[in-house]
């Protein structure tokens, strides 16, 4: 493939048609088994996310609408499987292996003897236009952390911030590709990155050394990173950006909250410490002695959620957003919508107004013209739950810890029966109730639908819920391991801080494997201790 017809695989991220086959999908298709690619050939390929051939089961295509087609009736054999991996560069440790020049990548399964019996062939675009939203942030020079579920777009946004930083604002930048996936497999890197140098990473083990190299060695004005995962990656990630290098990355984590709990990567939002008052200081709070603090600034400036490919949460101050964070504040995010009728992009929340400097058109509008911050004082309504509900959705909403402070009362329905003492409170303050289901989050935001009507939707409280499960599987799956390593060394493990909500979903798991758990720790720190098994002889 030359240039040009790279440069043509380039596609535009402004109408709902934009999802049409990349310019070199016959070069993926082409290691499919011949009876397979006919019949994928057969449909519409507008939307091709990936090809899915396991063994012993039918082959699958699957589309960005949820779409799914059985591309044969005969399940999978491995001859199959044997033919496309002999069509393919070498798999790297981690498993992908990718077509030369293309975007295009394959993953591959193995059984416990090490032999491929499962592939995922990912159709690979560059698009263009997938930082309209934030382009002004990304010309400020300020380090961006990107923070979102899998499949919403992070490393497309990554290629576009290299292109456009390194052809349109002529700066010298480096993209570490750890597994090919931004700038494509091969030597030669592929054209969505335009000028940006690219330092490929032999073992996922060893990107954090390449990250340090690529400073000490290249001089770049910016590094891009894909996926900072470890303690040693979140170290080198310090180091760049006190050079004065702009750091783009992204990193585990579908929001702030969740990167804060981790405390691998908590270092990249300044890092936790506990800090005891004096009695005089701690009165003047209003808190406990005993505080949770930031330990150091933040590695980036701004953090960017995205939500989905339409709608981005920009945290401006990582600093103060973590502040707010640990002094159990709401945060108010500034919420950006994109248009793709009009290609317009509005703010839909925040008290800035920030111009991005390019070619689509702004607007402005306060999403809150008609209402005052509220207070919420929770009563057995889950504090967490609810807090991250309120910022998700960026309502002028905060939480008080008393009543007397209170505007408003949330309080769970079978706290808030005939007779309650919550409904003597409410009347003696004068202060108007909303009951509150159970304490999920498609609970509690119903509950908050009803106060704002006109800023909650339906399809947001099924996006949150969507996340919320994704949440709840990853610490399942913590549990089952953690259980794995308590039996192995007999000795007790502490997992990642989470909500109540699902750390109560941790100790009923772990109390399936017989064992005994439980939670230390203050919030938003808070997490669940596995203990081994008592040895025989102990009380």
């Amino acid at each position: 493939m030359n240039m040009s017809e790279e440069k043509n695989n380039i596609i535009s991220d402004k109408k709902d048609e934009d999802f049409v086959p990349a310019q070199d999908l016959p070069l993926l298709l082409d290691i499919l088994p011949e009876k397979i690619r006919k019949t994928l050939e057969k449909h519409d390929l507008n939307g091709l996310i990936e090809i899915v051939m396991d063994y012993g089961r039918q082959p699958e295509a699957r589309f960005f609408d949820g779409k799914r087609i059985n591309l044969e009736d005969e399940p999978v054999i491995l001859g199959d499987i044997s033919y496309a991996v002999n069509r393919v560069g070498d798999f790297t440790s981690d498993n992908r292996a990718g077509i030369e020049r293309t975007l295009h990548r394959i993953s591959c399964v193995r059984n416990r003897r090490g032999e491929i019996i499962g592939l995922t062939c990912r159709v690979g675009r560059t698009i263009t236009g997938t930082i309209d939203l934030i382009r002004d942030f990304v010309e400020s020079k300020k380090s961006i952390l990107l923070l979102g579920p899998p499949g919403v777009g992070k490393t497309t946004k990554l290629r576009e911030m290299a292109r456009v930083l390194a052809d349109d604002l002529n700066r010298r930048v480096i993209v570490i590709d750890t597994s090919n996936e931004i700038a494509g497999d091969g030597d030669i890197p592929h054209a969505g990155i335009g000028r940006a140098r690219r330092m490929q990473v032999s073992s996922p083990e060893l990107q954090h050394a390449v990250m340090i190299e690529a400073v000490e060695n290249h001089t770049p004005e910016v590094i891009i990173i894909d996926e900072i995962g470890t303690e040693l990656e979140a170290h080198a990630a310090r180091t760049i950006a006190e050079r004065g290098v702009q750091l783009i990355g992204t990193a585990h984590g579908n929001a702030l909250e969740n990167l804060l709990k981790n405390p691998t990567l908590s270092d990249l939002l300044g890092g936790i410490q506990t800090v005891t008052l004096g009695d005089e200081e701690a009165k003047k709070r209003g808190t406990q002695k005993t505080i949770l603090e930031r330990a150091a600034e933040p590695t980036f400036d701004i953090a960017v959620e995205i939500v989905d490919h339409q709608r981005l949460a920009i945290h401006k101050d990582v600093a103060a957003a973590v502040d707010n964070l640990l002094r159990g504040r709401a945060l108010f995010p500034e919420i950006r919508k994109l248009d793709r009728s009009t290609g317009k992009i509005e703010i839909v929340s925040g008290k800035e107004t920030v111009t991005p400097q390019g070619q689509v058109s702004f607007s402005t509008t306060d999403t809150f013209p008609e209402h005052e911050v509220v207070s919420i004082y929770p009563y057995a309504v889950s504090r967490g739950q609810l807090e991250r509900v309120i910022r998700t959705l960026g309502l002028p909403a905060t939480i008080s810890r008393t009543v007397d402070e209170a505007g408003i009362i949330f309080a769970l329905k079978n706290y808030a029966k005939p007779g309650a003492k919550i409904l003597e409170l409410a009347k003696k303050h004068k202060l108007p109730l909303y009951v509150v289901k159970n304490n999920t989050i498609e609970g509690i935001q119903k509950a908050l639908k009803d106060l704002f009507p006109d800023l909650v939707s339906d399809f947001i409280i099924e996006d949150l819920e969507k996340k919320n499960q994704g949440e709840k599987e990853s610490a399942l799956e913590e549990v089952r391991g953690a259980v794995t390593i308590v039996m192995d060394t007999e000795k007790s493990i502490d997992l990642t801080p989470r909500n109540a909500q699902i750390r109560k979903l941790q100790h009923e798991l772990v109390e399936e494997y017989k064992l005994d758990s439980l939670s230390i720790g203050q919030e938003p720190m808070r997490r669940v201790r596995i203990f081994p098994p008592p040895k025989p002889g102990d009380k």
